[in-house]
């Protein structure tokens, strides 16, 4: 089995970044067979990036400007049986490789999704942070399954799909993510789970799978370690998650965000009150999170439905 290893790059700002993500990519116990650096329409990137990895595989995104794009332009130029995406502000362990392919000896599999650990930038991790929401730093939060197991779908900066899949399908829509024109300002995302979610629904049978072993670091600067980011980053998952609804549907496009929203959602913020209680102060701080961070996503969910209804009419 061949992985092509994907980075997705925009930005001269994420050099130092970029070439820690390539460097990890190539001290992995299990060589790529290829890696594939995806340039989003910066041209001095293109050039700079040519020079300095001779190796690898250097292309400018011909799809839709924005990361899904660029996703889809790494599995257009893939040749290898598996397309594993690594997103360009993170470093892999030196067996990420390896266990995102040991995931695909089952021939159902046809994503692998891994762990995601915060790399706290500056100052550590605030103490209100709820670990329920590292989702919006783009890390695995307490809720996901801690064993290797069956998942609706996979977190896009860590993973990891058969080659062929991804063209039947269609690839990764744009207007989802970050790609959504005239609204960059907003920390939008969801574009993989739209597409997990449509895989699974056009190849029925097929398997999503949560590898914990498939382990990376993804850097979290300090700018995201605020509650404005927090609260910001919630509403715009409520915005893209009413354009994931409308494309698969509310039953499949809400499913996992339900049963995270019913079950640990109320046990976090009950844990950190008890923790509160217990003498750390930090723990109420936690519980409050939660609340709003559950308000805001909520409610922008309802205003994305909102304005997705008004444009259908």
């Amino acid at each position: 089995m061949k992985s092509s290893v994907v980075i997705c790059v925009y930005t001269e700002d994420r050099w130092e970044d970029i070439r820690e993500a390539v460097e990890s990519v190539e001290r992995q116990r299990r060589p790529a067979h290829e890696l594939i650096l995806v340039v989003d329409y910066n041209p001095d990137l293109l050039l700079r990036l040519k020079q300095a990895y001779p190796r690898a595989v250097v292309v400018e995104n011909v799809h839709d400007k924005g990361l899904s794009g660029g996703k889809n332009t790494g599995a257009d130029v893939a040749t290898g049986d598996i397309v594993a995406y690594l997103d360009d502000d993170a470093v892999a362990d030196a067996g990420w490789l390896e266990a995102l392919e040991e995931g695909f000896q089952n021939p159902a599999v046809v994503g692998v999704g891994g762990r995601t650990d915060p790399l706290w930038q500056t100052g550590g991790r605030p103490g209100w942070f709820p670990y329920e929401f590292d989702w919006t730093v783009g890390c695995s939060y307490r809720g996901m399954p801690a064993v290797r197991s069956p998942i609706r779908n996979v977190m896009g900066g860590n993973a990891a799909f058969r080659r062929e899949a991804v063209g039947e399908v269609g690839g990764f829509h744009s207007g989802i993510g970050r790609s959504v024109q005239g609204r960059k300002s907003r920390p939008l995302g969801c574009e993989e789970t739209e597409f997990c979610i449509r895989l699974s629904q056009r190849k029925p049978g097929s398997i999503m799978l949560f590898e914990p072993d498939a382990v990376i670091g993804h850097k979290v600067p300090a700018q995201r370690a605020t509650f404005a980011y927090f609260r910001s980053r919630c509403y715009a998952e409520g915005l893209s998650k009413a354009l994931v609804t409308q494309s698969v549907g509310t039953q499949d496009g809400l499913k996992s965000e339900r049963a995270h929203a019913l079950k640990a959602l109320p046990l976090g913020a009950l844990r950190g009150l008890g923790e509160a209680v217990r003498g750390d102060v930090s723990g109420a701080g936690r519980a409050f999170a939660i609340v709003i961070g559950l308000a805001w996503t909520t409610w922008g969910y309802v205003v994305g439905s909102a304005r997705l209804k008004v444009v259908r009419k």
